[in-house]
């Protein structure tokens, strides 16, 4: 069997031998020898005997056919060579630059990734930035809002400032992990302040009860104050602005200084209660069901607290009578007033002014004291031209007046004295308390003593020539008869029954009384001077004490009566510093 093989265009015949039949039959023929395997299993024991000759001949036309063809082409095999040996250096390249770059596969591994995540960060900012530049607008108007709330609270649109914190408080709330929130809840806060601040300083000025109302309602939308502190600030800003007013007055002028306080606390301490009421509605003072505990109670106290204890301070700065009246006045009004309130102090005002009374009255007494020893210690002790009246004048006396007898103008250190007795009487007159009439009666009577005592000492300490002793004993003649019956008599005036009083308390002056017995024992009668003639002439006895209630016609220094103009005060002597001294 022969077998043709094509190369090109030549056909070999070949013979298929038996041992290549059997390769058919072994597993090891290839799958592209199978077609010649099966081929030599058909053919016959001679061509199978042929076979390899056939094949020898093949073989040797083909290596002819491929050194004819080697030889034809030899540039191509040489151009092919090249190409391998080229090739194979390329490839030995290719390797080394194959594992430089199997080593850096790594590093390029993580650039990329690098590379993506900084991608992705550029693409979420990409998308912020998209998002910021869609809402420009609105979050450039939450920036403003700081501003735009200061500027309500600069123009006192608080209600507006209030939504504006209301609305920041509610983003803080909603985004607590954004720092541009809470940065501007931070701002909002510092004008929230400022708010509070300007809201409590209206507190501290004078505003009616629509404006507290207002204020009150604006401080419980901001919620920085429990109920009570609320109430406890309003008080103290209103007690503030009662503090102001009164800082405002002058205190070195007591009586001006007391008469605004007396003011200020009967109209503006009546408001606050009246405020505070109509506020805080639940405070029903003196219930059980009192929600503050008793805290307008408390204030109101320490207010009327501090207003009597201001009046016992500056009372005693007052040295006039009338003007202590005025100030009892205005101060049971101002209690009357608040009594409205329930806040009725006048029980405790009667000490007050009693204790102001009696230091007035007995600061003057010490002060007519004073006055008369210095005048008696630089008296000089001549004849003085008597004093008298006409007929008509004492006619013309009025019983509404008290006037100092004139017949001790002769006596200069009485005329002091009495001048200041009548002095203290005038300023007691206007507020003279009943309660005080005894004390005050013990206070004339020390005056009186102290006198007394004066007299008694410088007779004892003094050496008068003869006519000076007798115008000494003079002198204490009239205290005794004059003098002493007088102070009776003004005391009297101001209280019913007083001069009783002091008539009673006769013994005080038993040493004057004795030192006259004395001298009168030791010296024989004289002859009534001249001057002593004409004022008996003019005035006919010596003066009596004057009646209590009685009344004398005022004397200027020529001794003449005025009986058209009547004095409500008790009038003093009009007498000459240096009567004294005249000869």
């Amino acid at each position: 069997m022969v077998m043709e093989l094509e190369n090109g265009d030549d056909v070999l015949p070949t013979l298929a031998s038996p041992t290549s039949a059997m390769a058919g039959l072994l597993p090891l023929a290839s799958v592209s020898q199978q077609p010649y395997v099966s081929e030599l299993l058909s053919f016959t024991l001679d061509r199978l005997h042929k076979e390899p000759e056939l094949l020898r001949v093949d073989s040797e036309r083909i290596q002819r056919q491929m050194q004819e063809v080697a030889v034809g082409n030899y540039r191509a095999f040489i151009a092919a060579s090249d190409a391998l040996v080229a090739i194979k250096e390329e490839v030995t390249s290719i390797d080394k630059h194959l594992e430089s770059l199997i080593t850096e596969i790594p590093n390029l591994t993580s650039g990329c990734t690098e590379f993506i995540e900084s991608a992705e960060q550029i693409l979420e900012k990409r998308k912020m930035n998209q998002t910021l530049l869609a809402n420009h607008s609105t979050l450039l108007d939450l920036l403003e809002i700081p501003q735009l709330m200061d500027t309500c609270v600069r123009n006192g649109n608080y209600d507006e400032a209030l939504d504006l914190e209301a609305f920041v408080c509610k983003l803080s709330t909603m985004h607590p992990k954004l720092p541009v929130i809470q940065a501007l809840a931070a701002e909002v806060r510092q004008t929230t302040q400022s708010l509070l601040s300007q809201l409590l300083q209206k507190l501290r000025s004078n505003i009616q009860l629509p404006e507290c109302l207002r204020i009150i309602g604006y401080l419980r939308r901001i919620g920085v104050f429990s109920e009570y502190e609320m109430r406890l600030q309003f008080l103290r800003c209103r007690e503030s602005w009662l503090t102001g007013i009164l800082e405002d007055w002058d205190q070195r002028n007591a009586y001006e200084y007391l008469k605004g306080m007396i003011s200020c606390h009967r109209m503006h301490l009546f408001d606050v209660v009246n405020q505070y009421r109509a506020i805080f509605a639940d405070d029903t003072s003196g219930s059980e069901q009192n929600y503050d505990g008793g805290l307008l109670f408390s204030w109101a106290m320490h207010q009327i607290t501090s207003h009597l204890k201001t009046l016992k301070v500056m009372l005693p700065k007052i040295t006039e009578g009338g003007s202590l009246s005025n100030i009892l006045d205005q101060s049971m009004y101002c209690a009357m007033g608040l009594g409205w309130v329930g806040l009725d102090f006048r029980g405790l005002l009667p000490s007050l002014f009693e204790e102001a009374v009696l230091n007035l009255f007995s600061k003057n007494m010490n002060t007519a004291v004073e006055n008369f020893q210095l005048v008696l210690d630089s008296h000089r002790w001549v004849p003085l031209p008597a004093v008298g009246f006409s007929a008509t004048s004492i006619g013309e006396e009025s019983q509404e007046d008290v006037t100092p007898p004139s017949y001790l103008m002769e006596h200069p250190p009485l005329a002091v004295f009495i001048n200041g007795v009548s002095g203290a009487m005038n300023e007691l007159r206007p507020c003279a308390p009943v309660s005080l009439k005894n004390v005050l009666a013990q206070e004339l009577i020390k005056g009186l003593q102290a006198v007394s005592d004066s007299l008694l000492r410088y007779n004892a300490t003094r050496m008068l020539r003869e006519n000076e002793s007798g115008l000494f004993l003079s002198l204490c003649r009239a205290f005794i008869e004059v003098a002493f019956p007088h102070c009776a008599t003004c005391f009297g005036r101001c209280y019913p029954g007083g001069a009783a009083l002091i008539l009673d308390a006769k013994n005080l002056y038993d040493g004057v009384g004795r030192l006259l017995t004395i001298s009168s024992l030791k010296e024989p009668p004289k002859r009534v001077s001249d001057a002593e003639e004409k004022t008996t002439s003019e005035n006919g006895d010596l003066p009596q004490p004057v009646v209590e209630n009685g009344v004398e016609p005022a004397v200027d220094e020529t001794g003449s009566a005025n009986a058209d103009e009547k004095e409500h005060n008790i009038p003093t002597l009009q007498t000459d510093e240096k009567l004294g001294d005249a000869s």
